[in-house]
């Protein structure tokens, strides 16, 4: 009798209502099939003694907890399959609907989704993946106009090769540089000192100093092309350095032959301290004229995280005197540091050297960085933004900003 009631027990558990679950006949067909198994069985059980009746509570715990193991193995997978078809068309209604949605969403990120809790979760993850997907499609175009312009500047340099070939452009370059050369030697026993301070290795990554070098590299160019160049000094210059290995990189054989002083002692041994004047961005004092008699010192430094008085406590230690740009004096500053970079400098001091105007001198800070020239006296308009600060919460506030971007509209 056991063995039949197991055997029983397989062919519903195995044929019959796997085919129930599919078809939605669960309660009914789970009916039909008790009374069919248990009217067998009691047919079976008459010739039998009681002992050995079938105990109908047993067999329907059996058969219920036989029926939904088979319908959670069957059903599982159909109701996942519509949460994530459910997930996608509601993002396909969101990105109808102009929210921020991404185009291509992966499977993973689909369920990260459905798990947020709640629906402005949902949207800041959704928000995330847009501007993840905008990036990366940035970077993509940035690349292929990097590499078209790539084979733009190849096509040009196989053009101008051609030219270069012709004597008359081979003549032109050589006298040319000969007159740089001429000018650079020259300054070498008349011109004036610029001295860069070669002591921040120390505080720079390897990185930096990279760029260091070649920032030091443009501003000697253009220091060479200069119409009244510098005497440019390398002052606490270490051989073997990580400059010296730098220089070395982009010089090649032309390091050794370069017009300019390389020594490792420090400019206070080499120049009296009282004509000295470090450039610094922290320096309290502002530099008012361009004076050919002093010697300028321009820390050799570029730091991403701008470490702010490293440069101005190296010249206090050193009894110094020190000097700012008066960017704030001649221009509107906007954003970012006043920090510039060396071959900015060099032009800027070549500029003032050689025509003493401020305003042509400071046109090579970036745009980006001012929004234009002060036309009114500085008084002026160091009263007016203190008016704007004393007046900020006040009432008359938003009347007073109103006449102050009157009187000093944006270029």
């Amino acid at each position: 009798m056991q063995s039949a009631n197991m055997l029983l027990r397989k062919i519903v558990r195995n044929s019959v209502l796997p085919f129930a679950a599919q078809h939605g006949m669960k309660k009914d067909f789970f009916l039909l099939s008790r009374t069919l198994s248990l009217s067998l069985c009691l047919k079976q059980d008459k010739s039998r003694e009681p002992s050995e009746k079938l105990d109908l509570d047993e067999w329907k715990k059996v058969m219920k907890s036989g029926l939904q193991e088979e319908v959670s193995e069957t059903v599982s997978e159909p109701k996942e399959l519509s949460s994530l078809a459910a997930a996608r068309e509601t993002l396909e209604m969101w990105r109808l609907a102009g929210r921020a949605v991404p185009e291509d969403i992966s499977e993973e990120q689909l369920k990260t989704f459905m798990e947020c809790p709640s629906k402005s979760a949902k949207k800041k993850y959704l928000k995330y993946l847009h501007l993840k997907e905008l990036y990366r499609k940035n970077n993509k175009r940035k690349m292929d106009e990097k590499r078209e312009r790539r084979l733009e500047a190849q096509d040009e340099a196989s053009k101008t090769d051609e030219t270069k070939k012709s004597p008359f452009v081979c003549l032109w370059s050589s006298t040319m540089d000969r007159a740089y050369n001429w000018r650079a030697a020259q300054s070498m026993i008349f011109g004036q000192p610029l001295v860069f301070d070669m002591s921040y290795e120390k505080e720079m990554s390897v990185r930096e100093v990279t760029n260091t070098v070649r920032q030091i590299v443009m501003s000697e160019s253009c220091n060479r092309r200069s119409v009244d160049p510098f005497h440019i000094h390398f002052c606490n210059f270490k051989d073997d350095s990580l400059y010296h290995r730098e220089f070395i990189k982009i010089y090649r054989e032309a390091w050794g032959k370069l017009l300019i002083t390389v020594t490792d002692q420090c400019y206070t041994e080499i120049f009296p301290k009282d004509k000295l004047i470090y450039l610094t961005a922290d320096s309290p004092k502002v530099m008012k004229t361009f004076d050919h008699d002093k010697i300028y010192i321009v820390g050799s430094m570029v730091d991403k995280s701008i470490k702010t008085g490293v440069s101005l406590a190296r010249a206090k230690r050193l009894g110094l005197e020190t000097a700012a740009l008066p960017l704030e004096k001649y221009l509107l500053w906007s954003t970012g540091a006043k920090n510039l970079t060396l071959d900015q400098m060099m032009h800027i001091l070549l500029t003032l050297k050689d025509t003493a105007d401020w305003e042509k001198a400071l046109e090579f800070v970036p745009k980006r960085k001012y929004c234009g020239f002060v036309n009114k006296p500085v008084k002026e308009l160091k009263k007016t933004l203190d008016l704007i600060n004393t007046l900020k919460l006040g009432k008359g506030g938003e009347e007073i900003r109103k006449q102050f971007a009157k009187n000093y509209p944006r270029k």
